[in-house]
């Protein structure tokens, strides 16, 4: 931990800020613009997040084994780009992801199943503009769990509404990422201190582990845990 943030989390936790919130009863992952367009180093608007993408795999196959929902979100304008505003004149580049373009396909290391959710948008967070906190709703959720990029954009927009619409707001710390280092760990820093919690995957999934353990269907309970030991065995 940096100097800077070791005093500064000391200060805030003096005030206040910074305390836990917690799971819910059930969570969604949300996994914010891992879009090609964003994955591709070599796109203007891209980063190396091969890393965040390989826990955010391996958080949906949980997700999946346990029967939970993952929504997914791209970003995509018209042609004429008529529908991104200010946005597209303050950062010029989103222009490369006109409606049909490859770069707002999702990652294939990450590509969604037949029936899993994806949203479209025009702007930073995952809910303006878009049916994302009904179709939570809809499906009971009280819990979200963020993957994507970037770290200090779409994913800090999107914990930020998150916390506005009564979920509790999970991070993923190593399934996050960035251009840049220093806005990832300072937004990461923020978000923990006062919108959600920020954890690594492993602990997202110790959390799926408890839940699989002690309220899903025993299909999927099953499931889950066949999965995991064999992650496990794999591991050791």
């Amino acid at each position: 931990m940096a100097e800077w943030e070791r005093e500064t989390r000391a200060d805030y936790e003096s005030k206040g800020f910074g305390v836990s919130s917690g799971f819910g009863t059930k969570p969604a992952l949300l996994v914010v613009d891992f879009i090609v367009g964003f994955t591709d180093p070599t796109s203007p608007l891209g980063g190396d997040f091969s890393a965040e993408l390989a826990v955010t795999a391996q958080l949906q196959t949980a997700f999946r084994k346990s029967g939970l929902p993952i929504v997914y979100t791209t970003v995509e304008y018209k042609e004429d780009l008529s529908d991104g505003g200010v946005f597209v004149k303050k950062v010029p580049s989103l222009g490369i992801l006109r409606k049909g373009s490859p770069n707002c396909v999702v990652d294939a290391t990450i590509k969604p199943l037949p029936g899993e959710k994806i949203i479209s948008k025009n702007y930073a967070s995952s809910f303006f503009g878009t049916d994302l906190d009904s179709y939570l709703r809809s499906q009971g959720v009280d819990t979200l769990v963020i993957t994507g990029a970037t770290t200090s954009g779409c994913v800090r927009a999107s914990a930020v509404d998150s916390l506005q619409y009564a979920y509790h707001t999970i991070v993923v710390s190593d399934a996050v990422g960035d251009r840049a280092q220093g806005p990832h760990e300072a937004n990461l820093f923020d978000i923990d201190a006062k919108y959600g919690d920020v954890i690594n995957g492993a602990a997202v999934l110790d959390y799926l582990r408890s839940l699989a353990n002690s309220g899903f269907s025993d299909a999927a309970r099953n499931d889950f845990e066949t999965w995991w030991n064999q992650g496990r065995k794999a591991q050791g």
